[in-house]
């Protein structure tokens, strides 16, 4: 009887001093686990806020004479979503003519083109922006100006290139595959359901059929022919050679390019800036919300991560 009292003594005085110690010993965990937190927050906080005003900052260098120009760098692919697409690329074309203190303003351009649809919202804007803030704009092609790059920059008062720029191509591509005999080689039966005759037009496990054929040059010869509008009502007198030479979707270096009016100049950035603006130094317009976009999600699925470990 004595043993079994002093056992439940000990218990009595033990239970309440173990809850306690590992209530202490959670409470402790989970001032750590706030102070890991807090600390990576920051620490992410910091890194955006610096990342942020390195890609968003415009550089002005002062000059003796405080002249500048704005300048928006366009590379790439054109397409929706893209750095040169219309929706990244018309707000930064707005706040560059907006620069009163801008002399003018320059594209630098390295692109072999993409969508059309793209390339045809830029060139509108750009046209519109020209009779808006009457600022003189001019493109400088770098390794490429080509397709849509080229539609772009036919906005654009003066096109200057390298002599090896790949210039041009005004045309307009549509490519696929055919698999037509492949799901039969492989035993996989091909199951269609639809409600419209022409709405598996040019599927690529169907054989080509002349409607199908026909269909797709209409299209590519109504895009074309916008294409085509475009440069001619752009550059017009400028142009040394006939449409059958220039429209038929070749490409050519710079130098050549300069010969058949499909540019102004042979020059780089900065003999362009001295030579139609007298200025030395820019004012940096190139967009990037992509880049901070992406920045922000992969601090957000870091975050996430974080917070599934401490759990």
């Amino acid at each position: 009887m004595n043993n079994m009292s002093e056992l439940k003594e000990q218990q009595s005085f033990s239970n309440p001093l173990a809850k306690e110690l590992i209530h202490a010993l959670l409470k402790e965990k989970r001032a750590e686990r706030r102070f890991k937190m807090v600390r990576f927050i920051l620490w992410f906080s910091l890194i955006l806020f610096f990342t942020w005003i390195a890609f968003n900052a415009h550089y002005i260098t002062p000059s003796l004479d405080g002249d500048y120009v704005a300048l928006i760098r366009l590379n790439g692919i054109i397409e929706p979503g893209s750095d040169f697409s219309a929706e990244n690329v018309i707000p930064a074309l707005k706040q560059a003519f907006s620069d009163d203190h801008a002399k003018g303003i320059i594209l630098d351009i390295n692109s072999g083109g993409g969508t059309p649809v793209q390339a045809s919202i830029m060139y509108d804007a750009i046209m519109t922006l020209k009779q808006k803030h009457h600022k003189k704009i001019t493109v400088v092609g770098e390794d490429f100006l080509a397709s849509g790059a080229y539609y772009v920059a036919v906005a654009a008062d003066q096109i200057y290139v390298n002599p090896n720029t790949i210039t041009g191509s005004i045309g307009v591509i549509m490519k696929g595959f055919g698999f037509t005999e492949l799901l039969s080689k492989l035993g996989i039966e091909r199951r269609v359901y639809m409600s419209g005759d022409a709405k598996d037009r040019m599927d690529p496990f169907l054989p080509q059929n002349k409607s199908d054929i026909d269909k797709a040059n209409q299209m590519l010869s109504e895009v074309q022919e916008n294409f085509n509008r475009s440069v001619l009502n752009a550059r017009g007198n400028k142009l040394h050679a006939d449409p059958a030479t220039l429209f038929n979707g070749d490409f050519w270096s710079g130098t050549t390019a300069l010969k058949l009016g499909l540019v102004d100049g042979l020059g780089n950035l900065m003999d362009v800036m001295d030579k139609e603006y007298k200025v030395s130094h820019y004012r940096d317009y190139t967009p990037s919300p992509n880049f901070l976009n992406k920045v922000t999600g992969s601090l957000g699925t870091s975050l996430a991560t974080f917070v599934n470990k401490l759990r």
